[in-house]
């Protein structure tokens, strides 16, 4: 059926990207076209309204989240395919995108983007603003996060070895954390953007140390005061509702900031690294473990920006790295754990399929096909190098310049 929908969008996409399709279209009517694999299901003629007034990513995403475009098949493998080409739009191709979508029936009044969009105020990474943006992430439901994460309730990058589970990867990238730290028991551990407190109970219950977390998560906040009585820790571990900003003259024998410099902003960066210089004793060691990105789309794309985690920066390790020495501090190490994230991830969004109903009750069906979306998008762009995780190991140096770290690789 050369005139159908299918056959027409087919048509237009291809002289788009000067080859063919790289997954199949199903439109409204019935009609498909395209190879075999995954293939985009449009529900109804708003699924391209939402294209049309958004061109790219954020169209094909409100699209998927308002549940007018639907994905059939592997939908990383769509992603795979879809990414390989990613045309630039020109005017004339916007012309004739108007002009298809004329015939097709398409045009109309701009869809209200969905309830799930992030929608903050006020200046970039003012305080006020950062509480915003950390809520519609980490506040969205803790009964959600104990579904997708493992008992541990770490949410970062895990530590595989083979054969391991995510429980594991978990443990152990917990215990790699406090050994490069040197931690004994009785020192005090500053953990700046704790989470849901998985750093704090490993280091307090296994090396014994004295431990205080700060999040301006609500309900991270809650979470491990829970966690805390549940363990009987109470007495080895404080968590604050404290923005990093906000911390006191306080020292700690070492600091970790595990996957929250993303939150800080370029901007304001060169103050985060100052408070963990501040913050540790001479000799004191700082873990950082923090995602990376090139020049391109610093704060993952349309898509996380608006829905996942907005006013999020990445920047590349190199500009990190600079940062931290012209705070004081001396690098000692990096260790590149970019692949270790694919696993991770693929292991929250399987959980996350075998537990589908659970999750839309939780967070409602829109929400949920949000977290479908973000975490195969996110295995795929480490699995092909476009993001990266690193452990970053520093100390402060004493005022004669020793640093106190052994002579070996920790």
């Amino acid at each position: 059926m050369p005139n159908s929908a299918a056959h027409r969008l087919a048509d237009f996409a291809e002289r788009l990207l000067g080859g063919p399709l790289p997954v199949a279209i199903r439109a409204w009517d019935g009609s498909q076209a395209g190879p075999a694999g995954p293939t985009a299901v449009l529900k109804n003629r708003r699924a391209l309204r939402w294209l049309l007034f958004a061109p790219g990513e954020l169209g094909l995403a409100r699209a998927y989240v308002s549940g007018d475009l639907d994905v059939e098949g592997d939908l990383t493998e769509g992603f795979r395919r879809i990414w390989a080409y990613r045309p630039q739009l020109a005017a004339r191709d916007l012309a004739r995108a108007a002009k298809l979508a004329a015939r097709l029936g398409v045009l109309g009044l701009p869809p209200r983007p969905p309830a799930e969009e992030a929608r903050l105020r006020g200046p970039l990474h003012s305080l006020g603003r950062d509480r915003s943006a950390i809520s519609h992430h980490y506040d969205l439901s803790n009964s959600f996060y104990q579904l997708l994460l493992d008992d541990s309730m770490a949410y970062s990058a895990g530590l595989w070895s083979d054969p391991a589970d995510l429980a594991r990867a978990q443990h152990d990238k917990l215990d790699l954390i406090c050994r490069k730290l040197g931690l004994r028991p009785g020192m005090r551990l500053l953990d700046v953007g704790c989470g849901w407190g998985s750093l704090l109970l490993h280091a307090a219950k296994h090396h014994g140390v004295q431990a205080v977390g700060v999040t301006i998560s609500a309900e991270q906040a809650q979470h491990v005061k829970a966690r805390l009585a549940q363990h009987d820790l109470d007495d080895r571990v404080e968590v604050r509702r404290q923005d990093y900003r906000e911390l006191g003259d306080e020292s700690f024998d070492a600091v970790a900031s595990v996957e929250m410099g993303e939150h800080v902003g370029e901007q304001n960066y060169p103050a985060y690294a100052a408070t963990l210089f501040r913050s540790l004793k001479p000799t004191g060691r700082l873990l950082l473990q923090q995602m990376s990105r090139g020049a391109i789309a610093p704060g993952g794309g349309a898509f996380i920006e608006r829905y996942v985690a907005p006013d999020m920066t990445m920047r590349p390790l190199s500009r990190t790295l600079s940062h931290l020495e012209t705070a004081g501090f001396e690098v000692r190490d990096v260790h590149a754990m970019r692949e270790h994230y694919v696993p991770t991830v693929r292991a929250w969004a399987d959980t996350l399929e075998q537990r589908w109903d659970e999750a839309v009750a939780l967070i409602g069906e829109a929400g949920a096909r949000v977290w479908r979306l973000y975490l195969a998008g996110g295995a795929l762009a480490f699995e092909e190098n476009r993001m990266g995780v690193d452990q970053i190991l520093a100390v402060r140096p004493d005022a004669d310049g020793r640093s106190g770290m052994p002579w070996g690789r920790v």
